[in-house]
């Protein structure tokens, strides 16, 4: 996935293609659009980061030139205070999102992120085989409770309600929210995420209703709020614990009557949206301690979603942590170490306060075999004379006898069944057992 970035100033694009590649990202620069125009192809894996205004080709007119090439490529425009109508008809018009100059380095990475995220859905076959579920492959793990929790946000998604999530740390509530985007009938619409945690109070007024030339000392500019660039799609709000009182008094009433004030207007401008909330906190405890308003939360709890945490779902544990390994694998170039039967062990016998998170972090030290803190899988095995009983030690054995066969036979089960003098059903239930996938030993 690479970033092509259009900017008739010289000294922006160098500023911009050297923090980019700081923060890993693969950049293409162009001064003339036309030029990046003609390299162009449609599927290209890209995101295209723009300024709207450049001799000969404004950005209306650069937008439509895209979308006839490839219209679910992510444009996301940069734009000076005068170009800011022109920004917004864009993105009436299909551009991703748009960033005010001077632009703000974590906004930008914020919105690159989530746009790549975008382009990479839209990539995917969108076909799959009869009876597949496309939630899972976002939503990972066959045990009771995440298939419980894909037949929520597939019945949810469907009424476009507004949500609540609760969840621990790392169980994946934005990953959440986006599948509840994106199994709905607005998954062409925008999805628009903001961490009221991350935000200063004093900002985030501002940034969820925007506000007005002059509302306060410093607002020299009209801002757009994060709820009305959401207009026709999805508002997700995540650790809206953290969010201040005088804030939530303003979103009950954008919940109750669809409508938002800009701050420092008086126009009420209508929004459409489904808006889901997340939460690692009990939200009714916190309201009766007067640390959450009760009103606001009985009417964002129309539906609720409780992500189970990873102690509770071990058994997908083997799926998550291989799908993260190979991911690590691909992004750093390195080659998919064997999972060693101690090492399957750790990490079912390991509580996981991170959850899916923290393994994440387990899966890419173990591809990297490097050391850090929490769980590390290189600690050396133990010996036969040494903490593994008898039973642990023959486990381990026979595991790493399928694996060998498998790999030797390139997951083709009737010469692995044969090579090991066992049946077809015998073999298969062993690799069950073992948590060994005959995919993972193809070619």
């Amino acid at each position: 996935m690479e970033i092509l970035l259009i900017d008739d100033e010289a000294m922006v694009r160098d500023s911009l293609t050297e923090m980019l590649e700081l923060e890993g990202f693969r950049v293409r620069a162009f001064a003339d659009p036309r030029r990046a125009l003609a390299e162009l192809s449609p599927g290209r894996e890209a995101v295209l980061l723009t300024d709207v205004r450049m001799p000969g080709l404004d950005g209306l007119e650069l937008l439509q030139r895209v979308q006839a090439r490839d219209r679910e490529l992510p444009v996301i425009l940069m734009s000076g205070h005068g170009d800011i109508p022109m920004a917004i008809q864009a993105m009436k018009e299909g551009a991703y999102d748009f960033l005010e100059k001077p632009l703000q380095p974590e906004a930008l990475l914020e919105r690159l992120h989530s746009a790549m995220a975008q382009r990479r859905l839209s990539l995917q076959p969108q076909s799959q085989p009869e009876g597949e579920d496309p939630l899972a492959r976002t939503l990972l793990g066959q045990s009771a409770p995440m298939q419980r929790l894909r037949e929520q946000i597939r019945v949810l998604a469907a009424a476009q309600v507004d949500t609540l999530i609760y969840g621990e740390t790392g169980t994946g509530k934005d990953v959440s929210a986006r599948a509840l985007h994106d199994a709905g009938p607005r998954r062409d619409k925008r999805f628009v995420a903001i961490n009221c945690g991350a935000m200063p109070e004093h900002l985030l007024e501002s940034e969820l209703f925007g506000h007005e030339a002059g509302a306060f000392t410093g607002a020299q500019r009209r801002h757009i709020g994060k709820i009305e660039v959401a207009h026709g799609g999805t508002l997700f709000l995540d650790e809206i614990e953290s969010m201040p009182l005088a804030a939530q008094i303003r979103l009950l009433r954008v919940l109750q009557e669809r409508t938002i004030e800009r701050v420092g207007g008086t126009d009420p401008i209508p929004v459409r949206i489904t808006v889901i909330a997340a939460s690692k906190a009990d939200l009714a405890e916190l309201s009766e301690q007067g640390r959450f308003r009760a009103d606001l939360y009985y009417r964002l709890n129309v539906a609720c979603l409780h992500l189970p945490p990873l102690r509770e779902r071990k058994e997908d544990l083997a799926e998550l942590f291989r799908f993260h390994a190979r991911q690590a694998a691909d992004k750093y170039q390195r080659p998919l170490p064997d999972l060693r039967p101690s090492q399957l062990a750790r990490l079912e016998q390991y509580d996981w306060p991170g959850n899916v998170r923290e393994l994440r972090n387990v899966a890419e030290r173990f591809v990297l075999g490097v050391a850090g803190e929490g769980l590390n899988l290189d600690q050396p095995e133990p010996t036969a004379d040494g903490d593994a009983d008898f039973e642990q030690q023959l486990e381990g054995y026979e595991r790493r006898l399928i694996m060998d066969s498998l790999r030797r036979h390139q997951g083709q089960i009737n010469k692995a069944a044969e090579h090991l003098n066992l049946t077809r059903k015998t073999l298969y239930r062993k690799m069950k057992k073992y948590q060994l996938d005959k995919w993972d030993y193809r070619g």
